[in-house]
């Protein structure tokens, strides 16, 4: 099967899954008509919740499921399906009040019945789920914190929202019913018990240990780690692996980083990771030596799954780490096709591996434009933003039949694809990473 029909497969088994419950409700279903509204606001509840169930399955880190896609691009789905998810879970009550059903007196918990507090408790966490997702960095709240508050506050959101619809019981009252819900509850409390517990154990079997802590040009570090009692494991240049430090790996909080060594450099595994605040801040003062454990391969950002006469490479700030993997990966293999590798970078000291890019230069097919956003008083190459016009200036003939790698920071990421797009790069030659995992 092609990874477009699996793809298509994995869309349609997530579409099947998310009008299931509704079906549970109308099938054999024979209580007395409740009007239109009514039934169109259950309707929009039962959806609601279980899209809230699935987000579990998004972020499970399933490698099948996210071949087709990307980790990166399921996390991001996970992140909007969620908006779409919480409007349908508050229509459900807004209609319910435009039907004529009291829901605004319900909202006296203290006199409520309990069907009723389930639910308000459950929409009122997940709002508090959403905001905390969408401004963390504007209420300063630490990307560890921040998980551990969204791991647990989806759990309640979703088991309150459950005794909501038992303890209401209008469309679950049959056997069989309640016998399905079941299920899919235990389907709920596997993916849980898959992500925290079962993939734990995995890597405790497997664990790492720092080798080397090396600091680079633009304030990032490169952590070279080596596996401790077994082979480790191969990986595909550009993808990356969920990094954690000096802590079990049953702790919540793990961090996802590229690989940025060479995949033919046997079993040490190179991670360059940046300092923009929380873990990445403190990752120079880690010493050689220190216990970890990593959570990998992942990602479909790679050459070696988009195959083609030759690459265009470009990556803003951090973006380069992926982008080393994939050219140390090449000369290593002593491939002759072309490379061309656009870096946009703040300032000379931020480019890093500036002297290893050269040095590259001998052993591949590369060509180098660095993009400087303050250059020097004796800079001649291309300075400001990475857009259209550089592009265009630099990419060779037929450059529509190349492979395009992209990794930056978002809005980069968006310009480029847009101006890649007007250029006539088809969309299946473009591939771009977003590490927005938050």
């Amino acid at each position: 099967m092609t990874l477009l029909s699996r793809g298509i497969a994995w869309i349609g088994l997530y579409l099947a899954v998310a009008v299931i419950p509704l079906l549970f409700a109308v099938l054999g279903h024979s209580g007395p008509g409740r009007g239109f509204l009514t039934e169109f606001s259950v309707a929009l509840g039962f959806i609601g919740l279980s899209m809230m169930g699935m987000q579990f399955a998004l972020v499970a880190r399933f490698q099948t499921a996210a071949k087709p896609f990307g980790e990166d691009a399921l996390v991001q789905f996970h992140r909007e399906i969620s908006y779409v998810a919480l409007a349908f879970i508050l229509a459900h009550p807004i209609l319910l009040q435009v039907a004529g059903i009291d829901i605004v007196g319900l909202l006296n918990l203290a006199q409520a019945p309990w069907r009723a507090r389930f639910a308000v408790t459950s929409t009122v966490l997940l709002l508090v789920l959403v905001a905390t997702s969408i401004w963390r960095r504007r209420m300063k709240i630490r990307y560890e914190v921040w998980q551990v508050l969204h791991g647990a506050v989806s759990v309640l959101v979703v088991t309150f929202a459950l005794a909501h619809v038992f303890l209401v019981g209008y469309y679950v009252d049959d056997a069989w019913k309640k016998w399905l819900w079941a299920i899919m509850t235990c389907a709920l409390i596997f993916l849980l018990l898959w992500v925290r517990v079962v993939r734990p154990i995995m890597r405790l079997r497997q664990p790492w240990k720092i080798e080397s802590v090396v600091h680079e040009r633009g304030d990032a570090v490169t952590l070279t780690m080596v596996p401790i009692g077994h082979q480790g494991f191969r990986f595909e240049p550009g993808q990356f692996g969920w990094l954690t430090v000096d802590r079990s790996p049953f702790s919540v909080t793990s961090h996802p980083f590229s690989f940025s060594s060479s995949a033919e450099n046997g079993t040490a595994i190179s991670m360059t990771i940046k300092s923009l605040g929380d873990f990445t801040s403190t990752v120079g003062t880690i010493s050689p030596g220190t216990p970890a454990y990593l959570d990998g391969p992942h990602g479909v950002f790679t050459p070696d799954r988009n195959d083609g006469p030759g690459f265009i490479l470009i990556a803003g700030g951090v973006g380069i780490t992926p982008m080393m993997s994939i050219l140390r990966t090449m000369a290593d293999r002593r491939d002759n096709r072309p490379y061309l590798l656009f870096y946009a970078s703040n300032s000379l000291d931020d480019i890093t591996f500036d002297e290893e890019l050269i040095e590259l230069k001998l052993r591949l097919n590369l060509t180098i434009v660095h993009i400087l956003r303050t250059p020097p008083a004796d800079w001649t190459g291309e300075q400001g933003f990475l857009d259209r016009d550089v592009l265009a200036r630099h990419l060779p003939d037929h450059h529509e039949r190349l492979q395009y790698f992209v990794c930056g920071p978002g809005p980069m990421l968006d310009a480029i694809e847009n101006a890649l797009t007007e250029l006539g790069v088809p969309a299946p030659h473009l591939h771009t990473e977003r590490f927005i995992f938050v």
